[in-house]
């Protein structure tokens, strides 16, 4: 079979070299829409790197930390660690809120240690808030807010520890008075755990910290995490801070986009050198999950809730074709279509032609991975040692990235059956059966 398979993938190479038409018969679309996006984050990339070789370090203000806790145990210890050494002048307030602290003791114990470790440390304030009662991320997020004392607010999770110039390089982001809020980038801190792992602190580098850092210099920023973001804390408050239901940092970019419009000046920005890092799912089972609850998250955002504010007067022309391409129809539509086209090849053809087809379109795509890579390497890493070590597992990269949309198109389904959202683990069911039916 091996054989037949290299005989035919010559021949189809020959084919696509002299018919064009055939190239668009055959080949997914997901090459020929997904280009443009890759084009764009390409040239937005080596746009950031032109403009930022110099930061203000001179731009200290305060900054509020809100830790979400609930089942970290020791681990809040080292989060809390990590923002209290940072090399920063300016003050820094760390709210860790507990919810359900009364279920929580050995997460809510680890915190109150802290707060006797850093008593009297200069210009930093630890404080610890118990929620007695759980009621959920959103809540936990907008008790930290309503307790913060500064302008700018930075959300983190209780299971990330950051770079010791992570507030400084934020911080600079917000020299502009004109950003509101700035996502930070997240790496995986297990990266050698297995494959998986691997497969993930790839695409953290280059879809999350490269992409973003690309798109936001267009304004077409898709999301600001809800693990590591800063906001200006006046404008937050504006927009109604963080909303029940579930992927409150997608809604919230939405609703932030949706803010600016009314003032043309003002920015949703990225700091790619704003570094945390996390644990990645380990195991298959926990990343499906995880992908299933955030994909699913998609489609309720976007073809839910938000349904009547994808236009072009509350979004801009700009950022509403943005959308409706790269967050509605290439992660709800084409997921969906390219399951499709590899269940028709497997079906439709010998099994020797279908195996040809797919060695062609992973060549394609471990080429444009490879590029995406390099250019994430040379212009965006800040651990470049580490990072190419990392780079020959690039040639499993199309697979993870293939197994993906699978989940993603199964995670579609899910939501549309079973309204998924609702069964989130990012708040008790009592909080999101409350919430507004969309």
């Amino acid at each position: 079979m091996l054989e037949t398979v290299i005989y035919l993938i010559g021949q189809i190479a020959n084919s696509l070299r002299g018919n064009l038409d055939y190239i668009f018969v055959l080949f997914p679309m997901i090459v020929i829409s997904e280009m443009p996006l890759i084009l764009t984050m390409i040239f937005g990339i080596f746009t950031w790197y032109s403009k930022n070789q110099v930061r203000d370090a001179s731009h200290t203000p305060s900054i509020s930390f809100i830790i979400t806790c609930y089942g970290e145990g020791e681990a809040i210890s080292i989060t809390i660690n990590t923002l209290v050494e940072q090399v920063y002048a300016g003050h820094i307030e760390i709210l860790a809120v507990v919810d359900g602290a009364t279920q929580n003791q050995h997460t809510y114990q680890a915190a109150m240690s802290s707060v006797e470790k850093y008593r009297g440390h200069e210009n930093r304030t630890v404080k610890i808030i118990p929620k007695w009662q759980r009621g959920g991320r959103v809540s936990t997020l907008n008790t930290g807010l309503y307790k913060a004392r500064h302008d700018i607010v930075i959300n983190v999770d209780g299971d990330t520890s950051f770079d010791n110039d992570m507030a400084s390089n934020m911080a600079s982001q917000f020299a502009n008075p004109n950003i509101i809020a700035s996502g930070g980038a997240l790496r995986v801190r297990n990266f050698d755990t297995n494959v998986l792992t691997r497969m993930q602190s790839l695409e953290y580098m280059m879809s999350m910290q490269g992409g973003k850092t690309g798109t936001s210099q267009f304004g077409l920023l898709n999301n600001i995490s809800g693990a590591f973001g800063a906001f200006r804390k006046s404008v937050l408050k504006r927009v109604g801070g963080w909303d029940t239901h579930t992927a409150e940092d997608l809604d919230l970019t939405m609703r932030l986009k949706q803010y600016k419009v009314r003032y043309p000046n003002l920015k949703l920005g990225f700091t790619p050198h704003a570094v945390g890092h996390t644990d990645a799912p380990d195991t298959v089972r926990d990343f499906v999950l995880q992908r299933l609850r955030w994909d699913g998250d998609l489609l309720f955002l976007y073809m839910r809730k938000h349904i009547k504010g994808l236009t072009p007067s509350l979004l801009s022309w700009p950022v509403f074709i943005y959308t409706l391409v790269y967050g509605v129809l290439q992660n709800v539509l084409l997921p969906i279509l390219i399951s499709g086209y590899s269940i028709y090849l497997l079906m439709a053809y010998p099994i020797e032609y279908s195996l040809s087809m797919f060695a062609i379109i992973y060549v394609v795509y471990l080429f444009v991975v490879l590029i995406k890579f390099f250019i994430y390497w040379v212009l965006i890493s800040e651990r470049k040692i580490s990072d190419i070590k990392q780079a020959i597992w690039l040639f499993l990269y199309p697979l993870y990235a293939l197994f993906s949309r699978f989940i993603t198109a199964f995670s579609m389904f899910n939501e549309v059956v079973r309204r998924s959202h609702e069964e989130s683990s990012m708040a008790p069911w009592w909080v999101l059966k409350r919430g507004k039916k969309f």
